[in-house]
C-alpha cells in the first residue's frame, strides 16, 4: 500500500508550493494529500481498476495531480516532487514535524541560515542562531527546541490509524494464500496502542510448508531490507519504513504464543509468576505441569488453565487487569460495533472533503444511524468557519436533507451541530441564541496552546459552564509526536463535567487519540459520559472510529459509559436531560 507515502510526497509539494510563493496550488496539492492518506482502499488498486479516470474520482485530485500519481505509481518516481526537491534542497516534511514550522517558517530559515534538515536546525536553535530573525524571537527559539526534543523521543514508532490498513492487508494476504491456517498481528499492534514499533504477525501451518510461506511472503510484500530469515521467522524492513516479523507456530501452541506475543511485558510477567504459584509454567510454547502440556491451543485455554476469564488484549498493561480477572470482574469494554452515531464531522462547508449528503451516505455504509455535521466556526478564519448566518443556512440545508432522508424511508438522522472555539476567555465565538437552535455543541480549543496550567483549566471551564456545551472536543489538544497536551488540570475538568453533565470526547482520529487512556479510565471511574467521534473531513475518516474505540476500551470504558451507543431517539432524551438551562 504506497498511500502513506504518496500522500506525504503531495503534502511536501504542497509545502514547496508554498516557499516558492505560488498561488492556489498549495491548497491543491494539500487537499489531495489529505484525500490520499484517506482513502481505505490501495490507491494502486484504484488505477489498476479504472485507470486515470478513477484517479481524478478521488476527492481534491484534478487531472494535472492524477497524471503525477499515475506516473509515481508507473514509475516509483515524480517529476515534479524531485525537480522541487533539487530547486529547494530542503527536508521540508522533517522540519515541518516540528509544531509551529510551517513552509513559511521552512523559507525563511532556509534563506537567512541555510537551515536544510533537522540537525541544522537544532543547531542554529542552540547557538542562539534564530532568536535575532525577524519575527522569532527567544520564544520561538525555545519552542523550537523543545519540539525537536519531542519528535526526536517519537521517532521509531507509527501512528496506529495509518499503520492499521497495511498490516491488515498483509494479514488478508497470507490468509488468502492458501499456505496457512491461522494469521494474527500481535504484540502493541493487537493492544491498540497509539503508536506502534515493529509488528509481529503469527501464522500457523498444518503442513511442512514454513519454507514456502516465507518465499510467499518476500515475494508478495514489499521490503527494503531482509534483517533475518530462517526456517520459521523473517524479519524486514517494509517500504513503509516499520518492521515486521511473522513467525511460524505449530497449531498447539499458537494461543501461548499469541498470549505471549501480544504483551505486554508487564503483564506476562504477571501470568508467568502467577502461574508459578499454582504449579504450572507458561511461556509462547504453551501451560505445563511439569513436562506435560496442559494448554496452549488458544488464548482462551490458556487463561482457564490459570482459572481466569479472557483479557481483552487492549487491557493487558498491567494496570489491575490481572487483579480484576482474579476477583472474575474484567471490565466488559464497549465492543467494536456498539457505535450507533458519530458526534464531530466537518463538511465542505468548511475544512472538510465532502458535503453533508456525502458524509451521510459514508455514514450509512458504515453502519451508523445518525451523525452531528460540527463544522468549524469563525474564529477558526483558516477552515472557513461558519459565522451566526452561515450556521443558520446550514441548519436549513440539513433540515432539508432530513426530509428527504424521510421521504425515502430512510431512518438515518443528520443533526445540526457546530464545533466553536472556546476563545482565551472561556467565551465562545458563536453567540447563545444561535446555539441555542443546534441539537450538538461541541467546544474545543484551537488557539493559545501555552497558557499555564491555572488560566487554560479555568479558560475551558468557562465553556463547559456555557448551559448551550454539550461535549468537550479533543479536551488536551494533543497531536500525537508532534504536540504536547496542554498544561491542564484533568482531575478538575472530569469534575467539572460531571457536575455539569458535559461529555467528554475520545477523538479517534489518529493524530488525536484524546482523551489518552488514562484519562478515558479517570473519567469513567468518576461517572463521567464519553462520545467517541471520527472528526472525520472527508467520507472515509469514518474507519477511524475503530481507533477511539480501541483508546475507550483501554481505558476500560463500557457500552454504558459512551452515549453515542444509544439509538438516535434515547440519545436526544438523554442530551435534553444534561442540558444546563
Amino acid at each position: 500500500m504506497q498511500n502513506q507515502k504518496l500522500a506525504s510526497i503531495l503534502a511536501t509539494i504542497s509545502a514547496y508550493l508554498a516557499m516558492d510563493d505560488v498561488p492556489f496550488k498549495p491548497q491543491a496539492y494539500e487537499q489531495a494529500a489529505t484525500a490520499v492518506q484517506a482513502l481505505s482502499e490501495d490507491v494502486e488498486d484504484i488505477y489498476r481498476k479504472e485507470g486515470l479516470k478513477g484517479l481524478e474520482r478521488i476527492p481534491g485530485v484534478g487531472k494535472s495531480i492524477a497524471e503525477k500519481i499515475e506516473e509515481y505509481i508507473k514509475t516509483g518516481r515524480m517529476q515534479y516532487y524531485e525537480e522541487y526537491r533539487k530547486k529547494i534542497p530542503v527536508d521540508v516534511e522533517e522540519l515541518m514535524a516540528i509544531e509551529g514550522i510551517g513552509p513559511k517558517t521552512v523559507k525563511t530559515l532556509y534563506q537567512h541560515l541555510k537551515i536544510k534538515n533537522l540537525g541544522d536546525l537544532e543547531r542554529a536553535a542552540k547557538a542562539g542562531k534564530i532568536r535575532k530573525l525577524p519575527h522569532f524571537g527567544e520564544k520561538t527559539e525555545k519552542n523550537i527546541l523543545q519540539g525537536i526534543e519531542f519528535v526526536k523521543n517519537s521517532s521509531g514508532r507509527k501512528l496506529i490509524g495509518y499503520i492499521y490498513p497495511y498490516v491488515e492487508e498483509i494479514v488478508a494476504l497470507l490468509k488468502n494464500s492458501g499456505l496457512v491456517e491461522e494469521v494474527i498481528a500481535a504484540g502493541s499492534f493487537r493492544r491498540m496502542k497509539e503508536t506502534v514499533g515493529d509488528v509481529d504477525i503469527l501464522v500457523t501451518t498444518g503442513r511442512d510448508n514454513e519454507k514456502e510461506i516465507v518465499e510467499y511472503f518476500l515475494s508478495h510484500v514489499p521490503y527494503v531490507k531482509i534483517w533475518g530469515r530462517g526456517s520459521t521467522k523473517v524479519s524486514i524492513r517494509t517500504t513503509q519504513d516499520f518492521d515486521i516479523d511473522i513467525r511460524i507456530l505449530p497449531q498447539k501452541a499458537y494461543g501461548a504464543a499469541l498470549q505471549y506475543f501480544t504483551g505486554s511485558k508487564e503483564h506476562n510477567v504477571k501470568v508467568r509468576t502467577y502461574a508459578l504459584q499454582k504449579g504450572l509454567k507458561v511461556s509462547e510454547y504453551g501451560v505445563f505441569r511439569g513436562r506435560k502440556l496442559v494448554a496452549g491451543k488458544t488464548e482462551e485455554e490458556v487463561y482457564k488453565a490459570l482459572g481466569l476469564p479472557y483479557i481483552e488484549p487492549e487491557l493487558r498493561e498491567d494496570q489491575g487487569e490481572f487483579e480484576a480477572a482474579l476477583r472474575l470482574e474484567p471490565p466488559k469494554v464497549i465492543p467494536y460495533n456498539a457505535l450507533r452515531g458519530d458526534l464531530q464531522v466537518q463538511t465542505n462547508w468548511t475544512d472538510g472533503a465532502h458535503s453533508i449528503e456525502q458524509m451521510a451516505e459514508a455514514a450509512t455504509k458504515q453502519g451508523l444511524e445518525y451523525i452531528a455535521i460540527t463544522d468549524h466556526t469563525k474564529d477558526l478564519a483558516m477552515t472557513g468557519g461558519c459565522d451566526e448566518k452561515k450556521l443558520l443556512r446550514q441548519m436549513t440545508e440539513i433540515d432539508a436533507i432530513n426530509v428527504k432522508l424521510k421521504i425515502k424511508n430512510l431512518t438515518f438522522r443528520i443533526l445540526k451541530g457546530a464545533e466553536v472555539n472556546i476563545r482565551r476567555d472561556g467565551t465562545l465565538d458563536i453567540a447563545d441564541e444561535v446555539l441555542a437552535k443546534l441539537d450538538v455543541v461541541g467546544a474545543s480549543v484551537h488557539s493559545l496552546f501555552k497558557m499555564n496550567k491555572k488560566d487554560m483549566t479555568e479558560r475551558i471551564i468557562r465553556a463547559m459552564r456555557n448551559p448551550h456545551v454539550d461535549i468537550l472536543f479533543h479536551p488536551t489538544g494533543r497531536i500525537i509526536q508532534k504536540r504536547d497536551p496542554y498544561e491542564l488540570d484533568m482531575d478538575e475538568i472530569i469534575r467539572v463535567a460531571k457536575e455539569t453533565g458535559t461529555i467528554l470526547e475520545v477523538n479517534a482520529y489518529p493524530e488525536r487519540l484524546d482523551l489518552k487512556d488514562t484519562d478515558v479510565r479517570k473519567a469513567v471511574n468518576a461517572g463521567v459520559k464519553l462520545v467517541i467521534d471520527s472528526d472525520a473531513h472527508h467520507a472515509d475518516h469514518f474507519r477511524f472510529l475503530r481507533f477511539g474505540i480501541a483508546q475507550a476500551r483501554r481505558g476500560w470504558a463500557e457500552a454504558k459509559d459512551v452515549v453515542n451507543t444509544l439509538p438516535l431517539k434515547q440519545f436526544l432524551v438523554s442530551l435534553k436531560d444534561r442540558k444546563k438551562i
